[in-house]
C-alpha cells in the first residue's frame, strides 16, 4: 500500500510543480525587441547622416597650378 501512496503524492506534487509559474508571455519580449530594434536603426541612421555630413565637408581635390 505504501508504494500507491507514494506514487499519489508524487504525481500530486509533479502536477502541483506544473500548474506554477510558467514564466512571461513571449508579446512582451517580442515588443521590447521591436522597440529595441527601432532605437538601433534610429542611432544607425543618425551616425550615418552625420558620417555623411563630415564626408561632404572635406574640400574637393584641386590640381597643383
Amino acid at each position: 500500500m505504501s508504494v500507491f501512496i507514494y506514487l499519489h503524492v508524487a504525481l500530486r506534487a509533479r502536477l502541483a510543480e506544473l500548474r506554477g509559474d510558467r514564466g512571461d508571455s513571449p508579446v512582451p519580449t517580442a515588443v521590447i525587441i521591436f522597440g529595441l530594434v527601432a532605437v538601433a536603426m534610429a542611432v544607425t541612421g543618425a551616425a550615418l547622416a552625420a558620417a555623411n555630413d563630415w564626408m561632404d565637408n572635406i574640400p574637393k581635390h584641386q590640381e597643383p597650378k
